[in-house]
């Protein structure tokens, strides 16, 4: 995924009205769930997403392997 790619599908998610959830997949197999919109900063394909228990997550770009609201199932 570009930076480009990464920022824009990151502005779209975040700002739909009314927010919905979203998950973001890591290459590695780690997952979240992106559940409050102001919780996530991200700029040029870096992004940081701070966790309801308020541990910051930190990924980028060539990180991610899926983004979105149907993200449960990488396969």
């Amino acid at each position: 995924m570009t930076a480009e790619h990464f920022d824009t599908t990151l502005t779209s998610l975040k700002q739909r009205k009314p927010f919905q959830m979203f998950t973001v997949v890591l290459r590695g197999g780690e997952r979240f769930e992106v559940d409050f919109p102001l919780a996530l900063g991200f700029r040029e394909g870096v992004a940081v997403f701070l966790t309801p228990q308020g541990g910051p997550i930190v990924f980028d770009h060539n990180s991610v392997h899926q983004i979105g609201p149907d993200s449960s199932d990488p396969t």
